[in-house]
C-alpha cells in the first residue's frame, strides 16, 4: 500500500487525505495544530458552484469564463474546467457529509452574488462557511482513522522536505514537544500549508500561514509561480491583533460603499460601475477604496435586523464585539488587507511540482487564480486541488529506489543544537516584524519599480547576515530555523513583482499603468544556486 505524507490539515489537506483514503492509499496527516485552528475556518463567504437555481440561465461555462476573465486571462484554462465542472458534484459531496449550508425559503441550499461574477453561484453558511466545512471533512477524516487510513499526528512543523536527484522521498519534521528532527519517508508528500500572511504582520488570515515551507522549498529546487498577485480583500476592520475580515457576503446581500463628502454619502461605485458596482473584482474595489478622498464605510443597516442576524450574524457579532458597532445602526468604516495569494509553488493541472513525488494544493499552490481570484473560489480550489491530487498519486508508481538521507539529517539535527543553545537575546520574531513593515512598505496595493528594488536590498542584507545571528529561542525554535526561509521567499515575491512591468489584476505598477500583451503568461522564479531567476510562462 502506497504512504502518502499530507502536510497541513486545513481543507484542502483533509480533503487530500480523504479521497487518498478513499483510492485505498495509507495516509499521514501532519500538522502543527488541530484542524479547527487552521486558517480555513476564517474562510466567511461560500463555495462558488454553478447549479442555476436561481433562475439566472447560470452555466458551468459562464463560470468558467468569469474565472478566467477574473484571473486576467493567464491562469490555466484547463485547470480552470475542470475546477468549475467539478464544483456542483463537490457542493453535492459537502452536503452528504453533513455541511449545513444556509437554505432558502424552498428549504434549497441557497446561493447569493459574489465580486466578479454575473449570476448568484456562492453556496454559504452564514458567515462560517469555512467552518461548517472543516467540520464536516474532520468527521470525515475520523471515519477513516477508525479503518486505519489515516494517521493523523499533531505537533509537527515542517522543516525540510528530504529530496534527492530532483525526488521528494519524504520530509523532515520538527516536534514541538520532543523538541527533535523526526524523518518521515513516504511514497509521495502532499504540501497543504497555506498561503504567505506571515510576511505581511497583520492580515485577514492566520499567522500560522508564513509561507516558510514554500521559501524552503524554494530554496531545496522547487519552482515559484505569480508570487506577486496579492489580493487584498477591500472590507476589512482593524482590531489590535489583526485585520478583521467583513465578508464579501455583506455586499452580496446589499450592503452599500460610501465616502462622505460633508454630509452627503458618495456611492463611489456605484457611481463609476453602475447597479453591481459593489461587487465589482477584489481587486477593483480595493483600489478604488484606496484613492478615495475619506474613510470608506460599508452599509448594512438597511437590510434590517432580522435579515443580518440570520445571513450575516458573524459580522454583526464580529463588528460588536471587536469594533463596539451595531451594524443594524451604523455603518463599518472599512479598510482593504492582504487576504489572498493567487502566487505559490508552480503546479501542473494534476498538482505536481516540478520535482517527482512532491505534491502541492490549497493556497501554497498555484493553478486557478491567475492575477486575481474570484470570491467563493478559494474554499473549491482547496477541495478540488486535494481530490485532484489524491487522484494523481493513485495512479502513478513510485520510484522505489531508496536513499540514504542518515548525513542531511545528522547535519540538520547539529544546526538545531546551535539554535537550542543559542543564549543570545536577539529575537527573531522582531526580525519578522521588521520584514513585515518593509514588505508592506514596499510591496503594497500599488507599487513603483524604485520600492520594489529598495525592498529586495533589504532582504539582501539580511540574507547576507541571517546566518550569522544568534536568536533568542524561548519562544519556539521554529521562529529561528523559518526565518531564512521566509526572507528568500520575501525576496522571491519581490523579485517576481519588479520584473512584471504593468498593471494587471491584484499587480498595479504606478510606473507601468497599462496592462501589456507582453506579460500575459504567468511568472516562474528558481533559485540556483542563490540566484533567483525568471521566466515567463504561456499557461495551456
Amino acid at each position: 500500500m502506497k504512504k502518502i505524507l499530507i502536510i497541513g490539515s486545513g481543507i484542502s489537506g483533509l480533503a487530500c487525505a480523504i479521497r487518498c483514503a478513499g483510492l485505498g492509499l495509507h495516509v499521514i496527516l501532519v500538522s502543527p495544530y488541530p484542524s479547527e485552528r487552521a486558517q480555513s475556518v476564517m474562510a466567511a463567504g461560500g463555495i462558488n458552484a454553478a447549479l442555476n437555481t436561481k433562475g439566472e440561465n447560470d452555466s458551468v461555462e459562464l463560470h468558467i469564463e468569469e474565472t478566467m476573465k477574473g484571473g486576467c486571462d493567464i491562469a490555466s484554462r484547463t485547470a480552470v474546467e475542470g475546477l468549475c465542472r467539478r464544483a456542483p458534484q463537490i457542493i453535492h459531496w459537502l452536503e452528504e457529509l453533513g455541511t449545513v449550508f444556509t437554505r432558502d425559503s424552498n428549504q434549497q441550499t441557497d446561493f447569493r452574488a459574489f465580486g466578479g461574477q454575473s449570476r448568484k453561484r456562492t453556496a454559504y453558511a452564514g458567515a462560517s462557511t469555512g467552518k461548517q466545512i472543516v467540520t464536516a471533512l474532520v468527521h470525515e477524516t475520523r471515519r477513516y482513522e477508525c479503518m486505519g487510513l489515516i494517521e493523523r499526528r499533531m505537533g509537527l512543523h515542517f522543516y525540510s522536505a528530504l529530496i534527492k536527484d530532483d525526488t521528494c522521498c519524504g520530509a523532515l519534521l520538527y516536534d514541538s514537544k520532543s523538541h527533535r528532527l523526526e524523518a518521515v519517508y513516504a511514497d509521495d508528500v502532499v504540501i497543504a500549508t497555506g498561503g504567505q500572511n506571515g510576511l505581511f504582520g497583520k492580515t485577514t488570515g492566520s499567522a500560522l500561514c508564513d509561507g516558510y515551507a514554500a521559501g524552503k522549498l524554494f530554496m531545496q529546487g522547487a519552482k515559484l509561480k505569480n508570487l506577486e498577485f496579492i489580493q487584498y480583500h477591500p472590507t476589512t476592520v482593524e482590531t489590535s491583533q489583526k485585520r478583521m475580515l467583513i465578508t464579501e457576503g455583506a455586499r452580496g446581500e446589499g450592503g452599500r460603499l460610501y465616502y462622505l463628502d460633508g454630509e452627503r454619502r458618495v456611492y463611489f461605485m456605484e457611481e463609476k460601475y453602475g447597479e453591481r458596482g459593489n461587487l465589482m473584482p477584489r481587486d477593483i474595489v480595493s483600489k478604488c477604496i484606496y484613492d478615495a478622498p475619506s474613510q470608506v464605510y460599508l452599509d448594512i443597516s438597511f437590510l434590517g435586523k432580522e435579515t443580518i442576524r440570520r445571513k450575516l450574524s458573524e459580522v454583526d457579532t464580529l463588528c460588536r464585539n471587536y469594533a463596539g458597532i451595531d451594524v443594524t445602526k451604523e455603518s463599518i468604516p472599512v479598510y482593504p488587507s492582504v487576504h489572498f495569494f493567487m502566487g505559490g509553488l508552480s503546479v501542473d493541472i494534476c498538482h505536481r511540482t516540478n520535482l517527482k513525488q512532491l505534491y502541492a494544493v490549497g493556497e501554497c499552490a498555484s493553478i486557478y487564480h491567475g492575477a486575481n481570484r474570484l470570491g467563493g473560489n478559494s474554499l473549491l480550489s482547496a477541495i478540488y486541488s486535494g481530490m485532484t491530487a489524491a487522484e494523481s498519486i493513485s495512479g502513478e508508481t513510485p520510484d522505489a529506489s531508496g536513499c540514504d538521507f542518515s548525513a542531511y539529517i545528522s547535519e540538520q539535527e547539529n544546526i538545531m543544537k546551535k539554535i537550542f543553545s543559542s543564549v543570545s537575546r536577539f529575537s527573531a520574531v522582531y526580525v519578522k516584524q521588521d520584514i513585515a513593515k518593509i514588505i508592506n512598505s514596499d510591496l503594497g496595493i500599488t507599487r513603483t519599480g524604485e520600492k520594489l528594488r529598495s525592498g529586495i536590498e533589504s532582504m539582501d542584507y539580511y540574507l547576507s547576515v541571517v546566518d550569522k545571528l544568534k536568536f533568542d529561542c524561548d519562544i519556539s525554535p521554529y521562529q529561528s530555523y523559518s526565518l531564512e526561509g521566509m526572507i528568500t521567499l520575501a525576496r522571491a515575491v519581490l523579485t517576481c513583482a519588479e520584473v512584471r512591468k504593468e498593471t494587471r489584476g491584484a499587480h498595479i505598477r504606478e510606473d507601468y499603468p497599462e496592462r501589456s500583451d507582453n506579460f500575459c503568461c504567468s511568472t516562474v522564479i528558481s533559485f540556483n544556486s542563490g540566484k533567483y531567476e525568471t521566466e515567463f510562462v504561456k499557461e495551456k
